[in-house]
C-alpha cells in the first residue's frame, strides 16, 4: 500500500450556480488564490463547493442532536471531491454586531481582562478600605461553597465578597443598572418637541401633540391658561413651563369642530409635551407610530456609568491603579504594554499567576496587532467597525487556535485594508500554511495574488460567460500566460490609468469645504474638495475617512439643504452648489430573492405593462398587477412566487430546490400562457441584459436602462437575478442605474469602497462610470484603499499617519502627480511602487 500523502484536493464535476461542470486539482498545504472577474464563479467554487462540502463532511461526524442546533451550509452540487479537509470559511460580509458587542467581547480580550481584575486587582471593602492585591483573592475564588470569593479586610477586619470574573461582565451582573450595560440611554431631545416657535400652538407648534390621540391637547392647555393663538416664542415662561412640564390632570374642555358644532370632553387628560411622547411609546406597538417617535429621541451618554457600561461599584477595584473602565479605554497596543508592566506591582508569590494571565492576554490580542488593529480599544462599539475591521477580528479568532490540517476558505479578506495592512495579512496567511493548513483565498488584490503559491483563474467572463477554469499555475506562470486576465496586472503590463488627468486649475468649477472642530480623532481640520472632479480619500482603517465624509461632510450638506443647524462638531460648511447627495455603498440590495435586477432597475414595471396590453391579457382582463410574482394573481401557488421551496429536514442542512410546479419560473400557468413576441414573462426574466438589448430596441423606457446596465459592465446579469447575492461592486453599480444620463451639476456622489468584489479589469469599468457621471456635471468623492482607484483621482486626500489616536491628520491634499512625493504618507509610498511597477511614472 502506498504511504504517499495526497498532494491535491481533486474536484470532479462541480456545477453549482454558473460553474460549467468543472474538474480541478487544488494543491494541499499551500496558499492558493482564486481569481476572476466579478460574477465569474470564484465564490461558487470556493464557498459553494469546497467549503460547503468540507463543512458538511465534518459536521456528519457530530451527533444528530448537535447538528440540529448548527447553521449548516447549503449542499454542494458536485459529483465527487477527494482529499478534502474539514473547512472553515470567513465571508466577505461578516454579520453586523449587536448593540451590546464591543471589540473586547468580540475578540474575547475582555474575558481575559475580567479574569485579571477578579484575581489580581486591589478590591475595596464595604468600609472604603483598599485591600492590597494578594494571592489570597485567587485562593478564595477556588474555594467551593458559600465562602467562595470572600476575603477579610486587613484594616477593619470586615469579611466581604470580591467580584468574580462574571461580576465584571457588563452584559450580565456587571451592567450599569441605569443603562443596562449599553453605556447610553434613550432620552427625549428637548429641541424636537417644539417644531416651530414662530407657529401658534393651534397651528402645530408643539410637535409631540401631533402624535395619534393628542389633537385635543391644545384645548386642554388653553383651559389651564396657555394662550394657543399667539406664536409659541411669545408665550410667557409660565405658559411654556405648562406646555413642557405641566401636571397630568383631567380637565373639562370644549372643542370647536369644522362644522361649527362644539364637542365636549368632561375628562380630558392633560399630557405635556414630554408626557405625550413617553406615554405614546408605552402604549403603542404600531411600527409607523414607533418610527414617528424616533425623531423625538436621541441616545445620550449614561449619566451614571459615563458610557463605560460597567456598574459604578466595580470601578473601586484597581489593577495597577486603574479601574476596568480605564483599562478598557486603552488601545490594544497600550493594553499590551500595560499588561507587560504588571509584574512590577505584585509580590513573588503572585508572579506565576500574573505571567499566566499576561500570556493569555497577549495570545488573544497579538493577532490584532499583526493585522493592523492595534489602534482599536476594547470598549469600541462593534457597530462602529468597518467591514474590513470586522473581518480581521473574525480572522484573529481563528488564528488564536493554531489548528493544523484545516482548509481555510477566505472571501476577499483584503476588504477595508490599507496596502500596508495587506503586507501583514500575507504574513498571517503564510503562518497558517506553515502550521500545516491549506488556504484558499478568493481575491482581487494583485499584491495578495502575486504572493500566493498557486493561482486558479475562473472565467473568461461573468455570469453565463464564466464558470470555467481558464488558467492555473504559479504566479510566475500566470504572469507569462496569454490566456490570463489577472496576469497583466501582476506583471505590470496593464494600463491602470484610464481616467484622463485634469489639466489646469482643479478648483476651476468651485469648491466644497468643511471645517471640523472636534470629532473622534479629527481636531480643527479644514478640508476643501474641488467640484466636478474625482476626489479620493485614502488612509488606514481608523484614520478618520468615515468621520470626515460620512459623519461630517454628508450630514452637514443635508442639514444645510433642509435649512437646519449644522452638526455641532462642524464649524463651517462652504457650499454654493451641491444640493443633493447620493450615497452609494456596497450593502446588499434587498433581503430576499424577490428583489431582482428587473424589479430594482424598474424594467419589470415596463415589461408588465407590455404584457398587460397583449390580446390574451386584454381578453382575460389581466392588468399589469397580474404579471407580478409578488401578488397572488400572478404568483405560482406552490412557491408563492419565489421559484424555490425550502425543505426542513431537521438535523440535515435545509434543502432549497426548484419549485416542482412552476420549475423556477415564479408564475402560475395562466400567466405563463400569455406571450409577447413568442416569450412568456418568465422567459424575459431569464434573458441576460446583453441578450435583452436587441429584444427591446423598440421599447425606449426599457432599452435605455438596459444600455446603462451594459455600459456599467453588468451585461452578464439576468433580468431575474436575485440582487441580495450580488457582490458589493455589482450592488454599487446597480444602484447607479437610475442616476445615469441626468444633469448632475448640483449632485455629490459619495462612494464607500466601491472596489469591494471587483477584479482590476472591473475597476477600469467602474472608472468609466465615474467619467460618465463627471461628464454630466457630478462631483464624486470616493473613500478607498484600492491603489488603482487612488491612482486615477483628480484630487487625493490622505489621512493618517495610522489609525485611531495616531490618525486624523492631513498628510496630503492635492493632485495625484504630486501625491507620490508626499514624505509622510505611507499610502503615497505604495502608490509610487505601483506606478513604478506599471511604468506609469
Amino acid at each position: 500500500m502506498s504511504t504517499a500523502l495526497p498532494q491535491n484536493i481533486e474536484v470532479k464535476d462541480a456545477h453549482i450556480h454558473n460553474l460549467k461542470h468543472i474538474d480541478v486539482k487544488i494543491p494541499l498545504h499551500r496558499f492558493v488564490t482564486i481569481s476572476g472577474l466579478s460574477g465569474s464563479g470564484k465564490s461558487s467554487l470556493a464557498l459553494g463547493t469546497l467549503y460547503a462540502e468540507g463543512s458538511r463532511r465534518y459536521l456528519e461526524a457530530l451527533s444528530t442532536y448537535t447538528r440540529r442546533r448548527i447553521t449548516q451550509a447549503a449542499s454542494s452540487q458536485v459529483q465527487d471531491i477527494k482529499y478534502l479537509p474539514a473547512a472553515i470559511a470567513l465571508r466577505q460580509r461578516p454579520s453586523v454586531p449587536n448593540i451590546r458587542s464591543t471589540v473586547g467581547t468580540m475578540t474575547e480580550g475582555l474575558n481575559v481582562l475580567r479574569l485579571m481584575f477578579s484575581r489580581l486587582a486591589s478590591h475595596q471593602c464595604p468600609n472604603g478600605h483598599q485591600v492590597p492585591a494578594n494571592i489570597g483573592v485567587a485562593q478564595a475564588m477556588a474555594v467551593a461553597g458559600a465562602e467562595m470569593g470572600r476575603i477579610t479586610c486587613p484594616t477593619c477586619g470586615v469579611r466581604f465578597s470580591v467580584p468574580s470574573a462574571e461580576d465584571f461582565a457588563f452584559n450580565a451582573a456587571g451592567a450599569c443598572p441605569t443603562c443596562g450595560g449599553l453605556g447610553r440611554i434613550r432620552q427625549i431631545d428637548p429641541t424636537t418637541l417644539i417644531s416651530d416657535p414662530d407657529k401658534t400652538i393651534l397651528d402645530g407648534a408643539v410637535a409631540s401633540w401631533r402624535l395619534p390621540g393628542r389633537n385635543f391637547m391644545p384645548y386642554v392647555a388653553e383651559q389651564i391658561g396657555v394662550r394657543i393663538n399667539v406664536p409659541y416664542k411669545e408665550l410667557t415662561a409660565t405658559e411654556k413651563n405648562i406646555v413642557l412640564h405641566g401636571a397630568k390632570k383631567q380637565y373639562k374642555i370644549s372643542i370647536p369642530t369644522a362644522t361649527g358644532r362644539v364637542f365636549n370632553m368632561d375628562h380630558a387628560l392633560y399630557e405635556n409635551a414630554y408626557d405625550a411622547v413617553t406615554d405614546t411609546a408605552k402604549n403603542t406597538h404600531n411600527e409607523r407610530t414607533l418610527k414617528r417617535l424616533d425623531k423625538f429621541y436621541n441616545f445620550g451618554i449614561c449619566p451614571d456609568c459615563h458610557g463605560t457600561r460597567f456598574a459604578p461599584k466595580l470601578l473601586t477595584s484597581l489593577l495597577a491603579g486603574k479601574n476596568i473602565a480605564q483599562v478598557s479605554q486603552f488601545t490594544i497596543a497600550q493594553l499590551l504594554n500595560f499588561s507587560q508592566d504588571l509584574t512590577h506591582y505584585f509580590p513573588d508569590n503572585m508572579q506565576l499567576l500574573v505571567k499566566r494571565l499576561q500570556t493569555e492576554l497577549t495570545h488573544t490580542l497579538q493577532p490584532l496587532v499583526d493585522l493592523g488593529l492595534d489602534y482599536l480599544t476594547l470598549d469600541r462599539a462593534g457597530q462602529t467597525l468597518s467591514t474590513g475591521e470586522l473581518q480581521r477580528i473574525q480572522l484573529t479568532k481563528t488564528l488564536q487556535n493554531e489548528t493544523t490540517g484545516i482548509l481555510y476558505v477566505l472571501d476577499e479578506p483584503s476588504v477595508g485594508l490599507h496596502p500596508d495592512n495587506v503586507t501583514g495579512l500575507i504574513q498571517i496567511f503564510k503562518r497558517l500554511v506553515a502550521l500545516g493548513n491549506s488556504l484558499i483565498v478568493v481575491e482581487h488584490d494583485p499584491a495578495i495574488i502575486a504572493a500566493s503559491d498557486y493561482i486558479i483563474e475562473i472565467g473568461p467572463g461573468a455570469g453565463r460567460e464564466g464558470g470555467r477554469v481558464i488558467d492555473q499555475g504559479t504566479p510566475k506562470a500566470i504572469m507569462a500566460s496569454p490566456k490570463s486576465l489577472i496576469g497583466p496586472y501582476l506583471s505590470g503590463r496593464a494600463n491602470i490609468l484610464s481616467h484622463p488627468q485634469t489639466r489646469g486649475d482643479l478648483f476651476a468649477h468651485g469648491k466644497l469645504g468643511i471645517q471640523i472642530k472636534h470629532k473622534f480623532n479629527l481636531d480643527h481640520l479644514t478640508v476643501d474638495f474641488p467640484l466636478n472632479r474625482l476626489s479620493v480619500v485614502s488612509g488606514f482603517s481608523g484614520a478618520g475617512k468615515t468621520t470626515l465624509i460620512l459623519n461630517s461632510l454628508v450630514p452637514a450638506i443635508l442639514a444645510q439643504t433642509k435649512q437646519q443647524p449644522l452638526p455641532t462638531h462642524v464649524a463651517k460648511l462652504t457650499n454654493d452648489y451641491i444640493r443633493h447627495v447620493q450615497m452609494i455603498d456596497s450593502t446588499p440590495i434587498g433581503k430576499t430573492n424577490r428583489s431582482t435586477v428587473a424589479t430594482y432597475s424598474g424594467i419589470l414595471d415596463h415589461v408588465r405593462q407590455i404584457f398587460a396590453q397583449t390580446d390574451l391579457a386584454q381578453q382575460r382582463q389581466y392588468t399589469a398587477s397580474y404579471f407580478s410574482y409578488n401578488l397572488k394573481y400572478g404568483a405560482c401557488p406552490t412557491c408563492g412566487g419565489t421559484g424555490t421551496i425550502d425543505l426542513d429536514i431537521q438535523y440535515l442542512p435545509e434543502i432549497q430546490q426548484i419549485c416542482p410546479a412552476c420549475h423556477g419560473k415564479r408564475y402560475n400557468p395562466d400567466i405563463l400562457a400569455v406571450k409577447w413576441q413568442g416569450y412568456s414573462i418568465a422567459d424575459i426574466l431569464a434573458l441576460s441584459v446583453t441578450e435583452a438589448l436587441p429584444f427591446f430596441q423598440h421599447e425606449p423606457a426599457i432599452y435605455t436602462t438596459l444600455q446603462t446596465l451594459a455600459a456599467m459592465g453588468l451585461g452578464y446579469l439576468t433580468l431575474g437575478e436575485s440582487t441580495p447575492i450580488l457582490s458589493g461592486g455589482e450592488a454599487q453599480r446597480l444602484k447607479l442605474v437610475t442616476q445615469m444620463g441626468r444633469i448632475q451639476k448640483d449632485t455629490l456622489y459619495v462612494f464607500d469602497e466601491p472596489s469591494v468584489g471587483l477584479h482590476p479589469q472591473d475597476i477600469q469599468t467602474l472608472i468609466k462610470v465615474f467619467d460618465a457621471l463627471l461628464a454630466d456635471g457630478a462631483t464624486i468623492i470616493v473613500i478607498e484603499h484600492d491603489l488603482d482607484i487612488i491612482a486615477n483621482a483628480d484630487y487625493n486626500l490622505d489621512l493618517g499617519p495610522k489609525g485611531g489616536a495616531a490618525g486624523g491628520q492631513i498628510l496630503y491634499a492635492g493632485p495625484r502627480a504630486d501625491f507620490v512625493k508626499a514624505p509622510k504618507s505611507i499610502t503615497a509610498r505604495y502608490l509610487k511602487q505601483l506606478l513604478t511597477h506599471n511604468n506609469s511614472i
